[in-house]
């Protein structure tokens, strides 16, 4: 079942392709918005903020390269995926297309039980990918960044967010000895009065669910993680 967050944004000055485009992807359960040009398209993109962005390249007021372009710069659509549906096949289009960070390009005319399985793919393609990222395995040990788990061996524990939270800080900075005052400064927040015994605590806690060997205590200075 397709996942109804996901957002497409469809832009092109054919009218009729827009609302083909649109049916058949609405149909999937794909949220849609279509726009006529790029300048149009850069507006809707920044307020829609789609994962993925089927485009035109011929078009009035601002074609689908500068439109592409400018979509690709911006910080929070970089990652959007960018497929170009064209009429041109001129080696050079395709370069230019290529250039400014469009993941794909298909010329016209537009088949849409093609399209729809080239859509499908991508999307369950980048949750795998979503769904690796958010778990860190060290050996035994299995940390998931979305649900606040960790598995070791046979065992799964969910972790309150401050033990979690630190856990990911001794994660991320691996290797190193950090005194009981510089984990507080980096894990807790400003403002909330707690003392180096808070740090001895939690790390208790954590050690209680995933052994003693990860994060070790170096007497006299705090404690080292360790990832090997």
């Amino acid at each position: 079942m397709t996942d109804l967050s996901q957002k497409i944004l469809l832009v092109d000055d054919d009218p009729d392709i827009l609302e083909l485009l649109e049916y058949n992807l609405s149909k999937e359960g794909y949220q849609i918005k279509t726009a006529e040009n790029g300048q149009i398209g850069i507006q809707l993109a920044e307020e829609f903020l789609p994962e993925m962005i089927l485009m035109d390249i011929m078009m009035p007021v601002m074609d689908g390269i500068e439109a592409g372009r400018i979509i690709k710069s911006h910080p929070v659509l970089k990652n959007a995926y960018l497929i170009f549906l064209t009429a041109r096949t001129e080696e050079y289009s395709e370069i230019a297309a290529f250039d400014i960070g469009a993941n794909d390009y298909i010329n016209k005319p537009v088949k849409p039980r093609a399209l729809l399985s080239r859509v499908k793919a991508v999307f369950q393609r980048n949750n795998v990918e979503k769904q690796d990222e958010a778990k860190v395995i060290l050996e035994d040990l299995v940390i998931n960044r979305q649900n606040y788990t960790i598995t070791i061996k046979d065992s799964t524990w969910t972790l309150p967010k401050k033990e979690f939270d630190l856990l990911m800080f001794f994660v991320n900075n691996p290797n190193r000895v950090y005194t009981r005052d510089e984990i507080l400064v980096n894990v807790w927040d400003r403002g909330i009065h707690v003392t180096e015994r808070t740090v001895d605590v939690h790390i208790r806690k954590i050690r209680e669910k995933i052994g003693q060997d990860y994060i070790r205590t170096i007497k006299g200075v705090g404690y080292l993680f360790s990832r090997n």
